[in-house]
């Protein structure tokens, strides 16, 4: 018997155009955490807009309506065992993720050289996920509060050479900080570019300090797009 490919779900969610009022010239995708939605992270791309003037800023909602949170959505749902939830369901979630992205880049004529990845907490992880799974380096991954859950035959000689910043809240209840330091760990000893900030006293969310830290990030690519 053979078996059906399963169609993944096409994502939707809010966006914020170009502040050139130009065609984009690049792309930032944001995966929001377990419980929100779009809405949650597309302001962000205000704060970056002088930075970023020229960028698509895009926030799909997750596909799955949240367990826990009927009004928000999931990447994927959380069990008692939270290593295995990840694992299992970053790697089902990802499909969606990656037909989004493809979807943007025949929309826009750009492509993963162009493009950010960002996300928090629930959609940190996937961002890392996605971006380090693909076959082109994308521009940026960005995670905030999250963790590094490896694709499918990831390795040093494999991965895409990404760049990444992290950073996480020192106090943080809801994902463990020592995950982005353990994420920055593998990453670098796998040759791959790693920004990190631990930021003190803060919890599971983003701090001024955190966006800060990230708008040098993305003005050092900015710099190492021109050339």
């Amino acid at each position: 018997m053979t078996g059906t490919m399963t169609t993944p779900p096409a994502l939707s969610g809010p966006r914020l155009p170009p502040a050139s009022g130009g065609a984009p010239k690049s792309l930032m995708v944001m995966l929001h955490g377990y419980g929100a939605d779009g809405h949650d992270l597309i302001d962000l791309g205000r704060y970056w807009v002088r930075a970023l003037p020229d960028t698509l800023f895009v926030s799909p909602n997750a596909p799955e309506r949240c367990a826990m949170s009927p009004m928000g959505y999931q990447w994927f749902p959380l069990s008692l065992d939270r290593t295995i939830s990840r694992v299992t369901g970053a790697a089902a979630a990802r499909p969606a993720i990656v037909g989004h992205l493809e979807a943007l880049w025949a929309e826009t004529g750009l492509g993963p050289e162009a493009t950010y990845l960002l996300g928090f907490s629930q959609g940190a992880m996937m961002a890392l996920h996605v971006g380090l799974s693909l076959a082109t380096p994308l521009r940026g991954i960005i995670g905030f509060s999250g963790a590094f859950i490896p694709p499918a035959g990831f390795s040093a000689e494999a991965a895409p050479r990404t760049p990444v910043c992290l950073v996480h809240g020192e106090v943080d209840q809801v994902v463990d900080p020592a995950l982005s330091v353990t994420a920055a760990e593998t990453l670098t000893s796998a040759g791959i570019e790693v920004s990190l900030l631990m930021c003190p006293n803060v919890g599971h969310g983003i701090a001024p300090e955190g966006l800060d830290f990230s708008g040098h990030f993305i003005a050092a690519q900015e710099l190492c797009a021109k050339g």
